[in-house]
């Protein structure tokens, strides 16, 4: 009985994929050729029958006569929902193929609040790398955020919900000591992605600056990459020059100058047979990111099994059932052949 009614429950009936939704358009259907039916009963020559003197008097079981064209309109509402074909479809993916292992690096120093990329260059840089992380398919990434030193501060991962919340919470101030650790942040990627056993291995740096901290030579870094097959990608953030950054006591825009070593950016990503971009706007590092998508494509093949079950049976059964009662009852006393 329970699974009766949980046939007739809206949350069942919205729950379905029909392979005919427009025919569930019929059943508005229903109750206007009842009132087409009674609107041509109406028109017709009126009968009199007398059966005794007065009215005669009513009760509940006048309302029987009813009984037929409610059984009626079940039925025919039953039989549209059975030719709609409610189903439920079970969808099932398989990835097969190999993904790249890709390690952002992300420059945190306090240049980052630079506001000539908007809002600041660390949150242009956060909003796109988090767009990469989701153009990705089947790739594990890992992040590492440094200023005057770099840390890890997600695995290759393929938990990319995880990296989000990472690129999210990261700001200037994070890591104590200022600067720009560069040749640091590359050992601490190379360190990660040198055990990897993907196709490719690829790291991502940004920076504003020019590194000025850190115990390990940039240059060094980038060759120790390339000993892994290591590919390096330098972006550099920022224009040179006098730049906006935030307001003095007085409310005015301040201005404070910045210069990239794009030469040295430019030597690392050659030691490791990667290429350097300039982005000294959004929409230049919109386009980075949407270049290095296109260089680095992973070979992930998607399988997907769709299993569909329909589920009209029990709707046609019961409008079977419905019309045979209607039948049935058509030949007793509720039936009216004055008005039929």
């Amino acid at each position: 009985m329970n699974d009766f009614f949980n046939l007739l429950r809206y949350t069942t009936l919205a729950g379905y994929q029909w392979q005919q939704p427009r025919l569930l358009l019929l059943l508005l259907a229903v109750p206007l050729l009842f009132g087409l039916r009674w609107l041509l009963a109406r028109q017709r020559p009126q009968v009199a029958v007398a059966l005794a003197p007065g009215s005669a008097p009513r009760d509940w079981t006048a309302a029987l006569r009813f009984g037929p064209d409610v059984v009626l309109a079940l039925a025919l509402g039953f039989g549209l929902v059975a030719l709609a074909r409610p189903q439920r479809t079970d969808e099932r993916v398989e990835q097969s193929g190999r993904g790249i292992d890709i390690v952002l690096a992300l420059d945190i120093s306090g240049s980052m609040e630079i506001q000539d990329l908007r809002p600041t260059r660390l949150e242009a840089a956060k909003r796109l790398a988090t767009n990469f992380v989701n153009s990705r398919v089947g790739d594990r990434l890992g992040l590492v955020a440094f200023a005057g030193e770099a840390y890890s501060l997600a695995p290759l991962t393929t938990d990319y919900d995880l990296l989000r919340e990472d690129l999210a919470s990261l700001r200037p101030g994070l890591i104590a000591e200022d600067g720009t650790a560069i040749g640091t942040a590359l050992g601490v990627a190379v360190n990660r992605l040198r055990e990897s056993t993907a196709k490719s291995r690829v790291c991502i740096l940004l920076s504003d600056g020019e590194s000025n901290a850190g115990s390990l030579d940039p240059l060094l870094a980038a060759q120790l990459a390339h000993a892994f097959s290591i590919r390096l990608y330098t972006i550099g953030l920022g224009k040179d020059g006098f730049v906006p950054y935030g307001q003095d006591s007085l409310g005015r825009t301040r201005y404070v100058s910045t210069r990239l070593d794009e030469t040295t950016m430019r030597q690392l990503a050659a030691a490791a047979d990667g290429r350097f971009f300039r982005a000294t706007d959004t929409g230049a590092l919109r386009e980075v990111f949407a270049q290095i998508n296109r260089l680095e494509k992973s070979e992930i093949k998607q399988y997907r099994y769709r299993n569909i079950t329909d589920l009209y049976r029990p709707y046609l059964w019961l409008s079977i059932g419905l019309w045979l009662l209607w039948l049935l009852l058509n030949n007793t006393f509720l039936s009216n052949p004055l008005e039929d």
